[in-house]
């Protein structure tokens, strides 16, 4: 009961959290109107939001695997919300940069130590771990529904409006820190030798998270455009779109971590991967409104591996929990916003679908990196404890 408390409080406050990592997309199309925006200048956006993010993440995963920071949890929450919050009320570009950029540190901040936490209150369950992330994703999906509801009838200006989430993860962040605090008979803290850490097949790991990211910044960057385009329909479509694409991730969260419980992590992540490869280019290349049908299918098949590769990543890092779910969970997601500004310029100088179309080749790579991976034969659903043990140091 204690377990189920504290991942569904962490899921809450994860969901929280990366509703200001989809509302950064969800906001370029208003952007773009009220301020005529071409699309690389929009798309930079979204760049300001991981390159800082992208920068920090390391920085506080190692941080976190020398010291335990829960009060990054809350602390972060509400930096990731106070910065969406102000993005819309200056009408210069280089301050709506900052606030934004100020959010994505927040969210850099959020992401290890929750992934350190989240593996503690798991135990080291698949399933758990699944539903820790179908928080975030549920974030990402109710990101554009909040944008719409908070300014699509009104102006920028409303932006304020969207820090409540923040104000509510901060709050639910508290009692499952001290839930977590207590001691619990029986544990005590385990050293683990970096001696045990497969730092090659990490980095596989990693860069094939990287691939990930790119393709799904990528449509979650351009797709309310793109649906709006090949719909012939309004901002309706497009927040439609979004929408199915964060919905559909958390679905594919969900049945992740379920078919981990019977499969091996690799060999379910490289069959994802492979219905990755088709469903984006149906989004791309399938006319009509049928291309909402594969927007869910490769939101999905993106997911599916989503939180096996936190914890494969903390598997191959036993020594450094943080730091691996840090990179896993947070950095290499934000790495695929570092692309977004050149899809903008290939966009604003061919055709939308033209620079949409190289995203089909990075689930392909992901899962050629995938096939190189070995599934840990010993996991360590403990070694969150081990670095370190403590929540209240």
């Amino acid at each position: 009961m204690r377990r189920n408390t504290s991942i569904s409080l962490l899921a809450v406050g994860h969901a929280c959290v990366d509703i200001y990592q989809g509302a950064v997309a969800a906001l370029v199309p208003f952007f773009v109107a009220e301020r005529d925006y071409t699309y690389a200048v929009a798309s930079g956006i979204v760049l300001a939001a991981s390159l800082l993010s992208s920068v920090a993440q390391p920085l506080f995963g190692a941080l976190t695997d020398r010291w335990a920071m829960p009060w990054l949890l809350p602390v972060s929450t509400l930096l990731g919300g106070v910065g969406i919050a102000l993005s819309g009320l200056s009408g210069s570009y280089g301050l709506t940069l900052l606030f934004v950029a100020v959010s994505g540190v927040g969210v850099a901040a959020y992401h290890p130590e929750a992934a350190r936490v989240a593996r503690l209150a798991s135990e080291g369950s698949h399933s758990a771990m699944g539903w820790f992330s179908l928080g975030g994703n549920v974030g990402f999906a109710l990101a554009p529904l909040m944008v719409a509801a908070a300014i699509g009838h009104g102006s920028l200006h409303w932006t304020p409006v969207l820090v409540f989430p923040a104000l509510a993860g901060a709050a639910l962040c508290v009692p499952v820190l001290r839930m977590l605090a207590r001691p619990q008979a029986g544990t005590s803290r385990t050293e683990v030798s970096r001696s045990a850490d497969d730092m090659a097949s990490f980095l596989r790991l990693s860069l094939a998270v990287v691939f990930r990211s790119i393709v799904f910044t990528g449509l979650s960057t351009f797709i309310s455009l793109y649906a709006q385009q090949r719909t012939q329909g309004s901002t309706t479509a497009g927040t439609t779109a979004l929408f199915l694409l964060f919905l559909g991730g958390a679905v594919g969260s969900v049945l992740g971590g379920s078919l981990a419980n019977r499969y091996d992590r690799v060999r379910v992540s490289r069959w994802s991967y492979l219905l990755s490869i088709a469903a984006v280019t149906g989004v791309i290349y399938t006319p009509g409104p049928v291309m909402f049908l594969f927007v869910v299918l490769a939101s999905a098949g993106l997911y599916v591996p989503f939180s096996l590769q936190v914890t494969l990543g903390q598997d191959y890092l036993p020594s450094r929990i943080g730091t691996a779910g840090g990179v896993t969970l947070g950095l290499t997601v934000s790495v695929g916003g570092l692309i977004s500004p050149l899809l903008g310029h290939l966009a604003d100088s061919t055709t939308l679908r033209t620079a949409l179309t190289p995203l089909i080749a990075m689930p392909a790579l992901s899962w050629l990196l995938f096939r190189t991976l070995p599934e840990p034969t010993a996991p360590g659903p403990r070694a969150a404890a081990a670095a370190p043990a403590r929540l209240d140091a």
